[in-house]
């Protein structure tokens, strides 16, 4: 069954609504720049709940270029299972994280980046779409023709402009490990909605029922 991950959770609302709907994963931002922004302190409340409710869902924090200091921090306060990269960290910066640590590629990593950041049990790294100046969460496709020759070699996370419309498509050209929406299920910037959410988790779902 390929592993969802809702992003950009905010609220405790969300977080419950997402896990309702059959979320596996669930991704907090911590990129002070991103509308999806949490602050520690309101994470760690949300999911000193989770944990105790839904101990099986993966928290991930998401961090771009933030100091090793602070992501570990963060990462044992909130209770996260793993850090998502999302900048332009160093490969020791990966080392030292691991193995919390989750690279998020901007495109279509060659062989010797992801042998540099990969890691050993799955997700393996997570694959976004390469907009300039921008770190994630702008709607735009990933590669789907490039991250499908991926998948054949690597449990990976496919991310990108995916949407309860579109995301059944990409789960069949793909056929990634697993999927990762934020911007995908908002009515707005950083507000998600419910609908959205559910409607994203049973397309994806339909995908390995019409195989069965």
């Amino acid at each position: 069954m390929t592993k969802i991950k809702i992003c950009g959770i905010k609220t405790l609302r969300d977080a419950l609504a997402a896990i309702d709907a059959g979320a596996n994963y669930l991704g907090f931002n911590f990129y002070p720049k991103s509308p999806r922004f949490v602050d520690q302190e309101t994470c760690a409340q949300i999911t000193s709940v989770l944990k105790r409710e839904h101990p099986d869902v993966k928290l991930v924090g998401v961090f771009v270029n933030s100091p090793f200091e602070e992501i570990k921090n963060i990462l044992n306060s909130c209770s996260l299972d793993l850090a998502q990269l999302h900048g332009d960290e160093s490969p020791e910066i990966f080392s030292k994280l691991s193995p919390r640590a989750l690279k998020a590629f901007r495109g279509i990593p060659d062989d010797d980046r992801i042998e540099l950041y990969a890691r050993s049990e799955p997700p393996s790294f997570l694959v976004d779409a390469t907009v300039s100046g921008s770190y994630g969460g702008t709607g735009i496709t990933a590669d789907w023709s490039a991250a499908a020759k991926l998948s054949i070699r690597y449990p990976l996370f496919l991310a990108g402009g995916l949407k309860p419309e579109k995301v059944a498509e990409a789960v069949r050209q793909v056929n990634p490990w697993g999927v990762d929406v934020a911007s995908g299920v908002e009515s707005r910037p950083g507000e998600k909605d419910a609908k959205m959410i559910k409607d994203f988790v049973q397309a994806v779902h339909s995908v390995k029922e019409s195989i069965l």
